[in-house]
């Protein structure tokens, strides 16, 4: 069995092969992926709105999350064991290269904490930093 098809078995996903050719995309690509990255990567056999509604399960399913970048643009980034219980929150950093463009998860490093004012309430925290990645400056 594929890393790609355990996974859809482990969250509980129906398998088919386009479910498991976007997971494969996700797998190997090691950063965050835009909807037109998937679509490219597929090929044209690949219908549109078929990978807009898996990208879609993968999000509520809590396999992907989406990550903003600075051109206000939404990407994908697969869960890892960091992202917190439940998918919604997923209160990590995430980093984008100004040479290559690819955002990536920055697991490890913490969002610092802000006290919001009274009658506000925190729903989700995203902290995008840019700069060089370690491929780029070497």
């Amino acid at each position: 069995m594929t890393p790609a098809a355990q996974t859809l078995k482990e969250f509980k996903l129906r398998h088919t092969n386009g479910r498991e050719e976007v997971l494969d995309l996700f797998i190997n690509a090691g950063h965050a992926l835009a909807h037109n990255d998937v679509e490219s990567g597929l090929g044209p056999d690949h219908d549109r709105v078929t990978i807009y509604r898996t990208l879609r399960t993968f999000l509520d399913k809590g396999l992907l999350h989406k990550v903003l970048d600075d051109e206000g643009g939404t990407k994908y980034a697969l869960c890892r064991e960091t992202c917190a219980d439940g998918h919604h929150q997923h209160d990590h950093v995430h980093f984008k290269c100004e040479h290559c463009g690819q955002t990536t998860c920055l697991d490890h490093v913490s969002i610092p904490s802000v006290a919001l004012p009274e009658g506000y309430s925190r729903k989700e925290t995203n902290l995008l930093i840019q700069g060089v990645c370690r491929e780029c400056s070497k």
